[in-house]
């Protein structure tokens, strides 16, 4: 099964029956996700945030760590979804805090998860409807407790299991970088300590790679076919013959490129804490790239 669908796949399983649909719009430094919910939306997505469904509260462990699995059930729930349900989440367009929910659903447990390549404007650019309207105050019980997430119809049963997906842990970092392939995906000049936007210390893990996220992508938010990654992939030296971890600024377009690398049948764990983890301690050496 790929863990992609296209807009028209998803208007057939929509048509079908038997497939939730959760909104996971996010922007980073940008408006409220549920402002981004509704302005504009799949009709009857429920939306599932970032923060907190998806990512705990900033701190030593990062800005974006793991969940809390019982905020993250209560989401889940409140969305609609059971154990055995069949999912496709989206964002806006370039599958960031899709690739996000996909990683964190599987790792919850769910199964059956899948990403709407090109996110909400290719569903558009198709021309198939968009809901705009604003969710009501959430329910916190009953079983009208995911309306007000807008769209679900009933409270799911979901059992979170967290685990079910391997990470990387801070104490393995090292390890993965000098004896398997620890990639950071983030832009060149990040990376390499030219300039830092986001966090207080420019650089990055010693030992990773650079794989920019950009490189899978087309302009127009879709991923590049599995060839194409597996090119680009190879050139940082993966090919499957040993282990590879991914890392950004907080574990969030690591978990897009796991998708990414997933999309051509190589897999790949996340360091979740990232770059915004690593530095939490000055004693942890820090490379650049000078010249």
């Amino acid at each position: 099964m790929s863990f992609l669908v296209s807009a028209h796949e998803l208007a057939r399983l929509l048509g079908a029956g038997g497939t939730r649909v959760l909104d996971v719009q996010f922007a980073l430094g940008g408006p409220p996700s549920i402002e981004l919910y509704a302005a504009g939306h799949i009709p009857g997505a429920p939306h599932l945030p970032l923060e907190p469904a998806l990512a705990g509260p900033a701190g030593e462990r990062g800005r974006h760590p793991l969940p809390d699995p019982e905020v993250l059930q209560e989401h889940l729930r409140r969305c609609g979804v059971d154990d055995d349900s069949s999912i496709v989440v989206y964002d806006q367009q370039t599958s960031l805090a899709a690739g996000r929910a996909w990683w964190i659903l599987r790792w919850a447990g769910l199964t059956d998860v899948r990403v709407l390549d090109g996110g909400l404007a290719a569903w558009v650019a198709a021309g198939f409807p968009v809901a705009s309207a604003s969710p009501a105050p959430m329910a916190t019980d009953q079983a009208d407790a995911t309306q007000g997430l807008g769209g679900a119809e009933g409270r799911g049963t979901v059992t979170v299991r967290p685990g079910s997906l391997p990470v990387l842990e801070l104490a393995d970092v090292p390890r993965v970088a000098a004896d398997g392939i620890l990639v950071d995906v983030r832009a060149p000049e990040r990376y390499r300590g030219e300039v830092e936007p986001i966090d207080p210390v420019a650089g990055h893990i010693p030992g990773a790679v650079n794989l920019p996220m950009g490189l899978m992508q087309h302009g127009d938010g879709t991923f590049r076919s599995p060839d194409e990654i597996r090119g680009l992939a190879a050139e940082a030296g993966i090919d499957g013959s040993t282990m590879v971890a991914t890392s950004c600024g907080s574990g969030v377009t690591a978990s897009q490129m796991v998708l990414a690398l997933a999309t051509a049948g190589l897999d790949a764990t996340p360091y979740i804490g990232s770059w915004s983890e690593w530095i939490t301690d000055p004693e942890r050496p820090v490379a650049t790239v000078t010249g």
